[in-house]
Protein backbone atom coordinates (compact mmCIF):
# COMPACT_ATOMS: atom_id res chain seq x y z
CA UNK A 1 0.00 0.00 0.00
CA UNK A 2 1.44 3.38 -0.97
CA UNK A 3 2.02 6.11 1.61
CA UNK A 4 -0.83 8.06 0.01
CA UNK A 5 -3.24 5.16 0.47
CA UNK A 6 -2.04 4.56 4.03
CA UNK A 7 -2.73 8.20 4.87
CA UNK A 8 -6.19 7.97 3.30
CA UNK A 9 -6.99 4.79 5.22
CA UNK A 10 -5.90 6.43 8.45
CA UNK A 11 -8.09 9.42 7.71
CA UNK A 12 -11.03 7.12 7.14
CA UNK A 13 -10.42 5.50 10.50
CA UNK A 14 -9.62 2.07 9.06
CA UNK A 15 -6.56 1.67 11.25
CA UNK A 16 -8.12 3.11 14.39
CA UNK A 17 -7.67 0.69 17.30
CA UNK A 18 -10.99 -0.61 18.50
CA UNK A 19 -11.61 -0.26 22.22
CA UNK A 20 -14.24 -2.78 23.21
CA UNK A 21 -16.73 -1.96 25.95
CA UNK A 22 -17.10 -5.65 26.77
CA UNK A 23 -15.08 -8.81 27.30
CA UNK A 24 -16.44 -11.86 25.50
CA UNK A 25 -17.07 -14.33 28.32
CA UNK A 26 -18.61 -17.43 26.80
CA UNK A 27 -20.43 -19.08 29.66
CA UNK A 28 -21.79 -22.58 29.38
CA UNK A 29 -24.74 -22.78 27.02
CA UNK A 30 -27.41 -24.99 28.53
CA UNK A 31 -29.30 -27.52 26.46
CA UNK A 32 -32.47 -25.47 26.90
CA UNK A 33 -30.77 -22.28 25.71
CA UNK A 34 -29.24 -24.03 22.71
CA UNK A 35 -32.60 -25.56 21.78
CA UNK A 36 -34.33 -22.17 22.12
CA UNK A 37 -31.79 -20.58 19.78
CA UNK A 38 -32.33 -23.35 17.23
CA UNK A 39 -36.11 -23.09 17.43
CA UNK A 40 -36.62 -19.34 17.72
CA UNK A 41 -33.76 -17.84 15.72
CA UNK A 42 -35.51 -18.08 12.31
CA UNK A 43 -38.37 -15.93 13.68
CA UNK A 44 -36.66 -13.72 16.25
CA UNK A 45 -32.97 -13.63 15.29
CA UNK A 46 -31.23 -10.91 13.29
CA UNK A 47 -27.71 -11.02 11.88
CA UNK A 48 -25.16 -8.31 11.16
CA UNK A 49 -24.58 -9.67 7.67
CA UNK A 50 -28.17 -8.80 6.70
CA UNK A 51 -27.15 -5.14 6.68
CA UNK A 52 -29.50 -2.23 7.20
CA UNK A 53 -32.94 -3.18 8.48
CA UNK A 54 -36.29 -2.35 7.01
CA UNK A 55 -38.11 -2.21 10.35
CA UNK A 56 -41.58 -2.37 8.81
CA UNK A 57 -40.59 -5.55 6.99
CA UNK A 58 -38.83 -7.09 10.01
CA UNK A 59 -41.84 -6.65 12.30
CA UNK A 60 -44.59 -6.71 9.70
CA UNK A 61 -45.88 -3.33 10.86
CA UNK A 62 -44.94 0.28 11.53
CA UNK A 63 -44.60 0.92 15.27
CA UNK A 64 -42.28 2.76 17.68
CA UNK A 65 -39.06 0.75 18.01
CA UNK A 66 -37.01 0.46 21.21
CA UNK A 67 -33.42 -0.80 21.13
CA UNK A 68 -31.82 -2.36 24.22
CA UNK A 69 -28.04 -2.69 24.26
CA UNK A 70 -26.58 -5.40 26.48
CA UNK A 71 -29.72 -7.16 27.68
CA UNK A 72 -27.88 -9.76 29.78
CA UNK A 73 -30.14 -12.77 30.29
CA UNK A 74 -33.05 -10.85 28.75
CA UNK A 75 -35.61 -11.07 31.56
CA UNK A 76 -36.23 -7.32 31.76
CA UNK A 77 -36.32 -6.98 27.97
CA UNK A 78 -38.91 -9.75 27.65
CA UNK A 79 -41.01 -8.23 30.45
CA UNK A 80 -40.93 -4.81 28.81
CA UNK A 81 -41.82 -6.22 25.37
CA UNK A 82 -44.69 -8.21 26.87
CA UNK A 83 -45.97 -5.13 28.72
CA UNK A 84 -45.88 -2.91 25.60
CA UNK A 85 -47.22 -4.96 22.66
CA UNK A 86 -47.81 -1.72 20.73
CA UNK A 87 -44.03 -1.23 20.46
CA UNK A 88 -41.28 -3.12 18.65
CA UNK A 89 -38.18 -4.16 20.63
CA UNK A 90 -34.70 -5.07 19.40
CA UNK A 91 -32.12 -6.45 21.82
CA UNK A 92 -28.37 -6.68 21.31
CA UNK A 93 -26.18 -9.00 23.42
CA UNK A 94 -22.74 -10.49 22.78
CA UNK A 95 -23.01 -13.44 25.19
CA UNK A 96 -24.71 -16.49 23.67
CA UNK A 97 -26.13 -17.92 26.93
CA UNK A 98 -27.93 -14.60 27.46
CA UNK A 99 -29.32 -14.74 23.93
CA UNK A 100 -30.51 -18.29 24.52
CA UNK A 101 -32.12 -17.41 27.86
CA UNK A 102 -33.86 -14.41 26.30
CA UNK A 103 -35.25 -16.52 23.47
CA UNK A 104 -36.49 -19.15 25.94
CA UNK A 105 -38.44 -16.49 27.85
CA UNK A 106 -39.67 -14.88 24.63
CA UNK A 107 -41.07 -18.23 23.51
CA UNK A 108 -42.88 -18.73 26.83
CA UNK A 109 -44.34 -15.21 26.56
CA UNK A 110 -45.23 -15.86 22.89
CA UNK A 111 -43.73 -12.54 21.86
CA UNK A 112 -43.96 -11.37 18.27
CA UNK A 113 -42.65 -7.83 18.88
CA UNK A 114 -39.07 -8.77 19.84
CA UNK A 115 -35.97 -9.41 17.72
CA UNK A 116 -32.40 -10.06 18.93
CA UNK A 117 -28.84 -9.71 17.70
CA UNK A 118 -25.80 -11.60 18.97
CA UNK A 119 -23.19 -9.06 17.95
CA UNK A 120 -21.25 -5.92 18.87
CA UNK A 121 -23.65 -3.01 19.40
CA UNK A 122 -21.47 -0.38 17.73
CA UNK A 123 -21.29 -2.39 14.53
CA UNK A 124 -25.04 -3.03 14.58
CA UNK A 125 -25.75 0.67 15.05
CA UNK A 126 -23.40 1.67 12.24
CA UNK A 127 -24.38 -1.00 9.74
CA UNK A 128 -27.93 -2.15 10.51
CA UNK A 129 -30.00 0.52 12.27
CA UNK A 130 -31.37 3.25 9.95
CA UNK A 131 -30.86 6.88 10.97
CA UNK A 132 -33.77 8.56 12.80
CA UNK A 133 -35.56 5.21 13.20
CA UNK A 134 -35.60 4.55 16.96
CA UNK A 135 -38.16 5.84 19.44
CA UNK A 136 -35.91 4.85 22.33
CA UNK A 137 -32.63 3.29 23.39
CA UNK A 138 -32.16 1.64 26.77
CA UNK A 139 -28.89 0.56 28.36
CA UNK A 140 -29.28 -0.97 31.80
CA UNK A 141 -26.32 -1.80 34.05
CA UNK A 142 -23.53 -1.76 31.45
CA UNK A 143 -20.10 -2.94 32.56
CA UNK A 144 -18.86 -0.09 34.81
CA UNK A 145 -15.16 -0.72 34.18
CA UNK A 146 -14.65 0.66 37.67
CA UNK A 147 -10.83 0.83 37.61
CA UNK A 148 -9.74 4.26 36.45
CA UNK A 149 -7.35 2.90 33.84
CA UNK A 150 -10.30 1.07 32.24
CA UNK A 151 -12.68 4.05 32.07
CA UNK A 152 -11.89 4.43 28.35
CA UNK A 153 -13.70 1.11 27.84
CA UNK A 154 -16.99 2.44 29.20
CA UNK A 155 -19.73 2.31 26.60
CA UNK A 156 -21.16 5.74 27.40
CA UNK A 157 -18.74 8.15 25.73
CA UNK A 158 -19.39 11.30 23.71
CA UNK A 159 -18.78 9.64 20.33
CA UNK A 160 -21.14 6.78 21.14
CA UNK A 161 -23.84 9.12 22.43
CA UNK A 162 -23.69 11.06 19.18
CA UNK A 163 -24.08 7.80 17.24
CA UNK A 164 -27.18 7.02 19.29
CA UNK A 165 -28.58 10.48 18.60
CA UNK A 166 -28.23 9.93 14.87
CA UNK A 167 -30.18 6.67 15.09
CA UNK A 168 -33.03 8.13 17.15
CA UNK A 169 -35.98 10.15 15.97
CA UNK A 170 -36.49 13.65 17.36
CA UNK A 171 -38.26 13.17 20.66
CA UNK A 172 -36.64 9.76 21.13
CA UNK A 173 -35.65 8.82 24.68
CA UNK A 174 -32.29 7.49 25.87
CA UNK A 175 -32.71 5.64 29.18
CA UNK A 176 -29.62 4.63 31.15
CA UNK A 177 -29.30 2.88 34.50
CA UNK A 178 -26.30 1.90 36.62
CA UNK A 179 -25.58 0.78 40.15
CA UNK A 180 -22.12 2.38 40.17
CA UNK A 181 -22.29 5.98 41.39
CA UNK A 182 -19.05 6.93 39.67
CA UNK A 183 -20.37 5.64 36.35
CA UNK A 184 -23.66 7.48 36.93
CA UNK A 185 -21.69 10.70 37.40
CA UNK A 186 -19.71 9.92 34.24
CA UNK A 187 -22.93 9.27 32.26
CA UNK A 188 -24.45 12.51 33.49
CA UNK A 189 -21.32 14.46 32.59
CA UNK A 190 -21.16 12.97 29.07
CA UNK A 191 -24.86 13.57 28.34
CA UNK A 192 -24.88 17.07 29.82
CA UNK A 193 -22.02 18.03 27.50
CA UNK A 194 -23.53 16.36 24.43
CA UNK A 195 -25.38 18.70 22.05
CA UNK A 196 -29.08 18.36 21.17
CA UNK A 197 -30.18 16.38 24.23
CA UNK A 198 -32.49 17.44 27.06
CA UNK A 199 -32.32 15.95 30.54
CA UNK A 200 -35.80 14.80 31.62
CA UNK A 201 -34.86 15.05 35.29
CA UNK A 202 -36.55 17.93 37.13
CA UNK A 203 -33.20 19.00 38.61
CA UNK A 204 -31.00 18.05 35.64
CA UNK A 205 -29.52 15.05 37.46
CA UNK A 206 -31.20 11.64 37.88
CA UNK A 207 -34.78 10.40 37.80
CA UNK A 208 -36.63 7.93 40.03
CA UNK A 209 -36.77 4.40 38.58
CA UNK A 210 -39.44 4.58 35.85
CA UNK A 211 -42.24 2.07 36.31
CA UNK A 212 -41.62 0.59 32.86
CA UNK A 213 -38.12 -0.61 33.87
CA UNK A 214 -38.58 -3.89 35.75
CA UNK A 215 -37.25 -4.06 39.30
CA UNK A 216 -34.79 -6.95 39.11
CA UNK A 217 -33.69 -9.46 41.74
CA UNK A 218 -30.23 -7.97 41.33
CA UNK A 219 -31.58 -4.56 42.34
CA UNK A 220 -33.60 -6.00 45.22
CA UNK A 221 -30.47 -7.62 46.61
CA UNK A 222 -28.49 -4.40 46.14
CA UNK A 223 -31.18 -2.37 47.85
CA UNK A 224 -31.07 -4.69 50.88
CA UNK A 225 -27.31 -4.18 51.00
CA UNK A 226 -27.72 -0.42 50.80
CA UNK A 227 -26.54 -0.06 47.21
CA UNK A 228 -27.96 2.71 45.04
CA UNK A 229 -29.24 2.65 41.46
CA UNK A 230 -29.20 5.72 39.26
CA UNK A 231 -31.54 6.18 36.25
CA UNK A 232 -31.10 8.86 33.60
CA UNK A 233 -33.42 9.84 30.76
CA UNK A 234 -32.48 12.22 28.00
CA UNK A 235 -34.61 13.27 25.03
CA UNK A 236 -33.22 13.95 21.57
CA UNK A 237 -34.39 17.49 20.84
CA UNK A 238 -33.00 17.99 17.32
Amino acid sequence: MSSEHIEQAQLEGQFRRKIRSFVKREGRLTKGQAAAIERAWPQLGLTHTEGQLDLAQVFGRVAPTILEIGFGMGKSLVQMAAAAPEKNFIGIEVHRPGVGACLMDAEVAQLTNLRVYEHDAVEILNDCIPDHSLAGVQIFFPDPWHKKRHHKRRLIQSEFVELLRQKMEIGGILHLATDWENYAEHMLEVLAAAPKWRNLSADNTYIPRPKERPFTKFEQRGERLGHGVWDLKFERVE
